[in-house]
């Protein structure tokens, strides 16, 4: 959201805008993660460096989006180690060590396999904190009756590992950018200690 207001002078404009802007902050509510900031990628890379912590991304479906926003951030190398584009069980498998049984039994799309990611990830690159995203950006579901826009996108820790569902609409590309931003938001969250327990 961009706020504007016009005046004679910028106290001015900041007088008028104070009513609207504290309205807007109370209505979002924890939905909102910043003032004056650019990205929502830009404060969870300052939030991980004030805290001393590094970040890996193991992603499916976003095809390294997550690690794609991260890096065009300057800076990112101090915390962001790197990520894994698991595209196929196979890699999901065989480089981040999700159980094949896992992945038989539930799906590629879903919360086990989802959690599996991050924590393999997390132990590969001796990350503090991961992040994973599984899901169907499209143009069709799977074979288990999932429809395009099921998303699962985890965060490992050493508190436990957190795992969100999403129901997503519209075409792939919304798809994909909407995962990344709550895979992103999930991790925001942590951060900022509105998240409390692994599940």
């Amino acid at each position: 959201l961009r706020l504007t207001a016009k005046g004679e002078s910028p106290q001015d404009c900041q007088e008028r805008m104070a009513p609207l802007f504290w309205d807007v902050r109370s209505r979002l509510g924890d939905c909102l993660y910043g003032v004056d900031v650019s990205s929502l990628e830009e404060v969870v890379i300052t939030r991980l460096r004030q805290k001393g912590l590094t970040l890996s991304a193991a992603e499916s479906c976003t095809g390294g989006l997550i690690a794609k926003r991260l890096t065009d951030i300057p800076g990112a190398s101090q915390t962001f180690l790197g990520g894994v584009v698991s595209y196929t069980n196979a890699v999901k498998q065989h480089v981040l060590g999700v159980p094949a049984s896992l992945l038989e039994t539930y799906g590629a799309v879903s919360a086990p396999v989802a959690r599996g990611m991050a924590m393999g990830v997390r132990i590969l690159t001796g990350s503090d904190l991961a992040l994973s995203v599984t899901g169907l950006a499209g143009p069709a579901g799977d074979d288990r009756g999932s429809p395009v826009g099921t998303v699962f996108t985890a965060l490992s820790t050493p508190q436990g590992v957190f795992v969100r569902q999403l129901a997503l609409g519209g075409d792939r590309e919304r798809i994909r950018t909407l995962s990344t931003h709550h895979a992103l938001d999930l991790l925001r969250r942590y951060l900022t200690d509105q998240m409390t327990g692994g599940e």
